[in-house]
């Protein structure tokens, strides 16, 4: 069993790091049918519903949408409050106005608003009731995916990770009653927070999710039965309840649920003719209950690290919406506005096996008719705008600009400090022991990166690693302690989950033992299919020479996600302040290696309203993160593309002083230099990738 070495918290670890930090000059901060549903015996629905203020009603009749008594076509869009800044919800939301739709569908991630157990977060990027009341004050009716698994290309699908954490271990997805009871606890959080701006008593949420796809993944009714109960009890009986599954007889035997009291929505290929899926879409649903409606209509799709940039072509995608929207069809474009995958939270896909591992990209542009900065003055969306407008029972607004966009050149970069040597500086952190390596939730770290330590005695002729199973790419290092120069850690290579080899470590003439350091990134848990239950780290014995190695420390190194505001202090807001000065005076010329450092830069906006949209260029640089004022704006990873750039949204930039903060894991630039341009870059390696278009 593996036992804390030191009482103190992460908290005070971090905290640690950023006293270290500081002392030497570094950077900020960055781190079959239901029962009836009439009445429930654990639900008062008179003390838990609000009070009705309106006579509004959405309902299913005669296979039709109807709204206030009138038949009502549902032309909506999925638009993730997460992955946009709040500063910028209106914006999209009035792009998407102008494209012509009336609804707007999201997904609720429950591992954003809880990151930690009981540590609830609905502030920020994380607001989703103002998220609501804009779309409402915008004349949007919402269409709520509240989960509690939502898929979204979001890490986990959208579950918290620290359920990884649990022994013995939870069944996700199941009617598992340990898995169910963090359901209802998250339940009665989150819904009785949206129940007020349900339709009927005055909101815009016409309709609430159960699950997500889960005829893709399952069949346990049970498990679906108790979602549907719990989602009444808090939401009533009114509220349309609704499942997404795959428009085959497979996927919607499993997924939906017959009957009345759950509607069955469908989605499938773009391209697909949709008029037999919505046929067969009545079968699962009651008689004169079955719109058509797919409610996810793809207008691209997504990419992963090594691919070229998914495409759909413009027209063939507003014809295809067109087969929908002229027979009275309902269509919900997935997606509408794709955003990006700030922080840490892009989810992965697999293959048929789980080690053919495919993390997202940071960016979740989608090829969406909305671009990643919502650029509207594209094909795309001339060609879909052009359809809805046929379908329209209002005339569109007049469609945006799209938002300026600024470079503001090179920015110069210096080396502030090793990874290891910030962690060598601290005497007392919260370190891990165990006999065999142990999972990163087991530790705490949920997302980023640990650091696994052992050690070995040297061999005149070198040893051979082996680490059967690790998630996902870990970076070998080696010191010796006696060595004139300290102990310098040595890159030796690199195992990663989807090519895993083993790796030879050098012989090394060394007095004492030789110290081995495993530096393992997670890289995005996978959010679809058969093998979700994504522990990170080390997963397996480490073998040397076919030998079990034991005695392991395992070091957190947590770093600031999207949804984790950093601390703000006076101490820390004037050392960085004189930081920033030292750093103007000083040239970015320093020696380069393959050890993960930190490097931090800085650009001036002199003006205020020459704040604008930017992207970072990481042109030349290897694999890290990128921190623009304490904001994480994901991950780069040039070298292996396609992606080259970062979107910098505006609200992220101030006037003055702007600091960039990069952890490069292994090849930095020599120049120690990288640019803030004016326009995206989907190019990286592209000449050597498949191409995937569809």
């Amino acid at each position: 069993m593996a036992r804390k070495r030191s009482t103190r918290t992460r908290t005070t670890f971090f905290f640690f790091i950023l006293l270290s930090i500081i002392a030497f000059c570094a950077f900020v901060p960055v781190f079959a049918p239901l029962p009836s549903l009439s009445s429930h015996s654990h639900y008062d629905h008179s003390h838990s519903q609000p009070k009705k203020v309106t006579a509004q009603k959405f309902e299913i009749a005669n296979d039709m949408f109807w709204k206030d008594g009138q038949p009502f076509q549902i032309i909506g869009g999925d638009l993730h409050y997460f992955r946009v800044l709040p500063e910028y919800w209106e914006d999209r939301l009035l792009r998407a106005k102008a494209l012509g739709l009336n609804t707007i569908q999201t997904y609720v991630p429950w591992n954003l608003h809880e990151p930690k157990p009981g540590k609830l977060v609905f502030e920020g990027i994380a607001d989703i009731v103002s998220f609501l009341k804009l779309c409402h004050k915008l004349g949007f009716l919402v269409m709520l995916r509240a989960g509690p698994y939502i898929c979204a290309e979001w890490d986990l699908g959208g579950f918290p990770a620290w359920l990884l954490a649990t022994e013995p271990a939870l069944r996700l997805r199941s009617s598992d009653p340990a898995f169910l009871h963090l359901v209802e606890r998250w339940w009665e959080i989150l819904l009785p927070k949206v129940a007020p701006l349900l339709y009927e008593n005055g909101g815009p949420i016409i309709m609430v999710q159960i699950e997500n796809e889960y005829g893709s993944y399952g069949n346990d009714k049970a498990y679906l039965h108790h979602l549907v109960t719990l989602a009444r009890g808090h939401l009533g009986d009114d509220i349309i309840l609704y499942t997404t599954d795959g428009g085959t007889r497979e996927t919607l035997e499993k997924g939906t649920i017959y009957g009345d009291a759950v509607f069955s929505a469908v989605d499938f290929t773009t391209g697909d003719e949709p008029w037999p899926i919505f046929e067969l879409q009545k079968k699962f649903n009651a008689p004169g209950k079955s719109p058509p409606l797919s409610a996810e209509f793809y207008t691209g799709w997504l990419t992963h690290w090594g691919e070229k940039l998914a495409e759909t072509d413009a027209d063939f995608t507003a014809a295809a919406l067109e087969k929908i929207l002229a027979r009275n069809g309902s269509a919900v474009l997935y997606m509408a506005h794709g955003g990006t995958n700030f922080g840490f939270y892009n989810g992965a896909n697999t293959g048929g096996d789980e080690s053919e591992y495919k993390p997202d990209l940071t960016s979740y542009d989608y090829d969406a008719p909305i671009g990643e900065t919502g650029d509207v003055d594209n094909a795309k969306f001339k060609a879909l705008r052009s359809v809805i407008q046929k379908y329209s029972a209002e005339s569109l607004p007049s469609v945006p600009t799209n938002n300026e966009k600024a470079g503001y050149g090179p920015i110069h970069l210096q080396k502030k400090e090793f990874l290891f040597d910030i962690l060598n500086r601290i005497d007392y952190i919260d370190l891990v022991e165990s006999e065999n390596p142990i999972s990163m939730e087991s530790v705490g770290q949920m997302f980023g990166f640990l650091l696994y330590v052992s050690e070995y005695a040297a061999k005149a002729d070198g040893s051979i690693l082996s680490i059967p199973k690790v998630h996902d790419r870990a970076q070998v290092f080696i010191s010796c302690s006696s060595e004139d120069k300290g102990g310098r850690p040595t890159f030796v290579g690199t195992i990663e989950r989807w090519s895993n080899r083993m790796l030879g470590l050098p012989k090394t003439k060394c007095v004492s033992n030789i110290s081995l350091y495993v530096l393992v990134e997670n890289m995005g848990r996978i959010n679809y299919g058969p093998y979700m239950f994504d522990r990170k780290g080390i997963l397996s014995s480490v073998y040397l020479d076919g030998r079990v190695l034991h005695r392991w420390k395992m070091l957190p190194f947590p770093l600031n996600n999207l949804n984790e505001v950093p601390k703000t202090n006076p101490i820390i807001q004037d050392a960085y302040s004189e930081f920033k000065k030292k750093s103007a005076r000083r040239k970015a010329k320093e020696n380069v290696s393959e050890e993960p450092a930190f490097y931090a830069g800085h650009f001036t906006i002199v003006k205020e309203n020459d704040i604008k949209d930017t992207f970072i260029s990481f042109s030349g640089w290897g694999k890290g993160i990128a921190f623009v004022n304490e904001f994480n704006i994901g991950r780069y990873w040039p070298m292996m593309g396609p992606q080259c750039s970062l979107y910098v949204p505006a609200p992220v930039l101030q006037q003055g002083e702007n600091v960039v903060v990069l952890l490069e894991l292994e090849s930095p630039n020599p120049k120690l230099v990288i640019h803030s341009v004016d326009q995206p870059d989907f190019t990286c390696r592209s000449s050597k990738l498949n191409v995937r278009r569809l």
